[in-house]
């Protein structure tokens, strides 16, 4: 549990013992940091805020945990250090007291369209080890469990019988191609065998070879009549000495007889035994973890190779309404006149079949739609209808029509499972575990909690399941339980990456260490930021250090230890404001605009009025995956924001239908997927252009940055090429550039680092050394404007540049958008991977602020925008969306930030959970109307905003 606090933590002399409850930094300078010194007690929940750009990422992510990395490399070999001793230092005096550091960032972790959220979670890892563990095969013709019989399920049945009873033991005949029945004879009486049984009756081997019959020069697959090779004859005797015989021979009837042997009882009955995996004609692999590897060439699927998803006929194209039935001619493709003989054939086989042709497609049963598809009887399914187009593919019509219907789709062969058909066989409490990869994180924890498995099975899978329930309970805990475990790990939030990763490293029980968690809140709901809190305490509770970069009020509140980076961004930050409990920041901060907005002496006002609108675009029936068929309007003109829980359907409603169908409709080809919906309907011919604007980086290039995306950086060039020195030299304006030859570094291009590949470590990044890391020739920084070359420019932040060009107006004027959107702190020349999500998103925000033609009347989605934003931050930000409505332009917004929510024109709230329980449109109108909402967790959280 957390330890007490008084007043702030006072600094004392360290020692062996203060050094085991404190962690001490001294004399940290880089970046904006004017020399801080802070003790941290360890074993608490710390929340380190303050303004964007005031240096707290800087403290803790580039000074503390970048120390705790250094430390780590100094205990590699010398080999790896003579490439990391080069590493940059964190500009500190010292550090002491740090503890094993583990850092988890908000960025998302993999691009690799394998990596699931079962993988990153490691939910699949033991799912696979259970079902390699206690997973029972069943043959997918009788239905019957595959069993493998070994040498004691044989002995125990012979003993079975009275100890009278006498038994023989056979083995079937070899029927080798390649040699004769003589030549078979004769290896057999080499190995010791001397009878084999012919139509039921024993005969001598040596007697058969002696007769000189005409059979014996025959080859064995050709010799008919079921011979059989005796091993043994023995009674059922209970003894010892009799049971070790038996096994004996059932031991050398296994091998001989290539796994099988047959067991006689004279005069009851006759059983065959096989110790290979088989069942009604057909051998199945023996479960092993690899078996259910899709990363694995052996457990694979051989068609997709394990990526789930092939080049076909997209089910979603086929089927686009799938509230119709088949009758109602839900199978587009049949709606022709070749389709209908199909459609005609289909419905004169339903009855046979037990298909119901008047219910709504998505109301059929998984097999009923396997029926369909891939055919039963003497109906051959759609994939058969299309295979007959690819047959007559020479044919334009043909052509034409399977283009219409191609896309990325699930794999025919193991249906999106990934795996090869043998590991479907397998199966868990009647699943396999492709059943469960595709359920929700709340149904598989249903499914692990009242899994019914033998007594024995329990005992086997007792530690598998405990850790399978412990991530399962995370996942819950931190409002992700509306993911599914096959989730592509690309297509995740910024936050929902970071909190998997929180999931898997709780699930490892480590202590005694520091975690360092950079805005966990992030797409989270007020609701299930309750939860997230829960989590963090109780990896405080283990005995760890948590140090959270956070702004979310809810937070803050709950935090043992507070620290304030401030007082406000960039070279106006960079200094401790505050350090230690909430109750004291309340009362005794100065200075602290933290304290302002969490005590309410700030606060973000409601708008004066709403605007009223005219115009509007409507989506009608959108059902994209769990929407339920829902009507939304979104006015013009406006502003509107789009809230729920995560999991409540409003990337699926905005970013899946509304993106994608309005740029098909504005005639921009995307190649996009379009969410499933009737139509879209209104004014929306009234808008020219539509732009999302979301946390994807500005540039790949490493080389890109906040001044060139914003096009000021050409007027810059144009300056530097109109000096004197560079009229004198002849530069022109892209010797200024580090984008092309000319005056650039020629070493790094510009970059003004060098890549090092380390092969079994990340890749190093080294200052330049012929640039020194300035990127231009020495010549080039010669020039200068103010006593200032291109380098020291770049260096610039906003605010100092906005300072430096007062005078030049063209400048002035695109950059001053950066400082409206919050980014007065960044530097000119910063490299857009060094920018967060939510850094990245303002930058796009501030390029369309500077555009001076307003005549374009733009659609603009944001996702999220809030990101990273400290309270005060949020205010400039909603004068920046303001400034784009006052434009002519419409803006839509997907947030979870309450003061956003109360300032929109117009509110859309989905819910009331997510996964398949939400889906549901709560509330449209103006954001005061929520509050009268029953079932909104929005309205619940909301309704303090307006009484405050």
């Amino acid at each position: 549990m957390p330890k007490s606090h008084g007043e702030e933590v006072a600094l004392i002399d360290d020692n062996q013992d203060s050094l085991k409850e404190f962690i001490h930094i001294k004399g940290a300078r880089t970046n904006n940091l004017k020399n801080v010194e802070l003790r941290i007690e360890k074993n608490n929940l710390i929340v380190v805020t303050g303004l964007s750009g005031s240096g707290k990422s800087t403290l803790i992510m580039d000074t503390l945990y970048a120390e705790g990395q250094r430390r780590y490399v100094e205990s590699l070999s010398s080999y790896a250090r003579q490439f990391l001793d080069k590493m940059k230092k964190p500009e500190v005096d010292f550090i002491r007291g740090i503890c094993p550091a583990i850092a988890i960032e908000q960025r998302v972790s993999s691009s690799n369209s394998r990596s699931t959220v079962g993988s990153l979670t490691e939910i699949y890892d033991y799912l696979r080890l259970m079902f390699a563990r206690i997973g029972k095969t069943y043959s997918p013709i009788s239905g019957e469990e595959v069993k493998k019989h070994e040498v004691q399920d044989v002995v125990d049945y012979i003993l079975s019988f009275d100890e009278e009873q006498k038994v023989q033991l056979f083995i079937p005949f070899p029927n080798k191609e390649d040699r004769t029945f003589l030549s078979e004879l004769d290896l057999l009486l080499q190995k010791g065998f001397t009878r084999i049984s012919m139509s039921g009756e024993l005969i001598q081997i040596e007697d058969i070879i002696s007769e000189n019959n005409p059979m014996l020069s025959k080859s064995c697959d050709k010799i008919e009549g079921g011979i059989l090779v005796l091993i043994d004859r023995f009674t059922c005797e209970k003894s010892d000495e009799n049971k070790y015989r038996i096994s004996d021979s059932v031991t050398t009837a296994f091998q001989e007889g290539e796994g099988n042997c047959i067991v006689q009882i004279l005069g009851i009955e006759e059983r065959e035994f096989n110790n290979r995996f088989e069942l009604d004609g057909l051998i199945f692999p023996e479960p092993t973890p690899q078996l259910f590897n899709y990363n694995n060439p052996y457990g694979a699927c051989q068609n997709c190779e394990g990526y789930g998803k092939v080049l076909g006929i997209d089910p979603a194209k086929v089927i686009p309404d799938e509230t119709l039935s088949v009758y109602q001619d839900a199978v587009m493709a049949w709606r022709g006149e070749k389709g209908q003989e199909w459609l005609k054939d289909f419905i004169n086989c339903a009855e046979e079949l037990n298909f119901p042709i008047h219910k709504p497609y998505n109301e059929l049963t998984e097999d009923q739609v396997d029926i369909l598809w891939y055919g039963k009887g003497r109906w051959s399914g759609i994939n058969a209808f299309f295979a007959q187009l690819e047959q007559g593919a020479y044919k334009i019509q043909n052509r034409v029509m399977l283009a219409r219907y191609r896309g990325k789709t699930n794999c025919n062969e193991c249906k999106g499972g990934r795996l090869r058909k043998e590991a479907q066989y397998i199966k868990v409490s009647g699943k396999s575990i492709s059943q469960l990869i595709r359920m929700s994180i709340k149904e598989l924890k249903h499914y692990i909690d009242d899994i019914d498995i033998p007594e024995f099975d329990t005992k086997v899978a007792s530690r598998i399941l405990k850790e399978l329930k412990t991530r399962l309970d995370i996942m819950d805990s931190i409002g992700l339980n509306y993911l599914s475990i096959d989730r592509a790990a690309n297509s995740l939030s910024g936050g929902e990456t970071q909190r998997i990763n929180l999931t898997r490293t709780l699930g490892s029980n480590l202590t005694n260490s520091m975690y360092i968690l950079d805005e966990p809140s992030i797409g989270l709901h007020p609701k299930d930021t309750e939860k997230l809190v829960d989590v963090l305490k109780n990896l405080r509770d283990m005995g760890n250090t948590v140090i959270v970069v956070e702004h979310e009020e809810a937070v803050i509140n709950s935090a043992d230890f507070i620290v304030d980076v401030g007082p406000l961004a960039g070279i106006n930050g960079g200094e401790i404001v505050f350090s230690g409990t909430l109750d004291n920041l309340k009362k005794k901060a100065k200075n602290s605009l933290t304290a302002d907005y969490i005590t309410h002496r700030r606060n973000i006002p409601l708008p004066k009025i709403r605007r009223p609108f005219t115009n509007k675009i409507e989506i009608l029936g959108a059902k994209q995956h769990n929407l339920k068929n829902i009507n939304v309007t979104i006015p013009l003109n406006a502003m509107t924001v789009v809230s729920g829980v995560s999991g409540s359907g409003k990337t699926s409603l905005i970013m899946h239908i509304l993106y994608p169908e309005m740029k098909r409709l504005l005639g921009e080809a995307s190649g996009m997927n379009i969410g499933k919906h009737d139509k879209i309907t209104g004014d929306w011919m009234q808008i020219n252009q539509v732009e999302l604007v979301n946390q994807s980086p500005i540039g790949k290039s490493s080389r890109s940055n906040p001044v060139t995306y914003i096009k000021a950086y050409d007027a810059i060039r144009k300056l530097f090429a109109k000096q004197q020195l560079s009229k004198i030299r002849g530069y022109e304006a892209g010797h200024f550039s580090f984008n092309i030859d000319g005056g650039r570094c020629e070493t790094c291009n510009g970059d003004g680092s060098i890549t090092v590949e380390m092969q079994f470590l990340a890749d190093v990044n080294l200052v330049c050394e012929d640039c020194n890391g300035k990127r231009f020739k020495k010549e080039i920084l010669e020039v200068k404007y103010k006593d200032k070359n291109i380098f020291d420019i770049l260096e610039l932040s906003v605010d100092e540049a906005l300072e430096f060009f007062s005078n030049i107006k063209e400048i002035a004027t695109k950059l001053q958008p950066l400082a409206d959107v919050g980014l007065a702190y960044v530097k000119l020349g910063q490299s857009s991977s060094t920018l967060s999500g939510g850094e990245a998103q303002r930058v796009k925000l501030a390029s369309f602020l500077a555009k001076e033609n307003s005549s374009q009347k733009m659609l603009f989605i944001f996702d999220e925008p809030t990101t990273g934003l400290h309270f005060h931050d949020v205010l400039k930000l909603l004068d920046a969306f303001n400034a784009l409505v006052e434009n002519g332009h419409t803006v839509v917004i997907v947030e979870h930030n309450l003061d956003v929510m109360k300032n929109a024109d117009w509110l859309i709230d989905l819910g009331p959970v997510g996964g398949k329980e939400g889906g549901n449109l709560l509330y449209q109108g103006v954001p005061e109307g929520i509050v009268k909402v029953k079932d909104s967790y929005t309205a619940e959280f909301l309704k303090e905003k307006f009484e405050n």
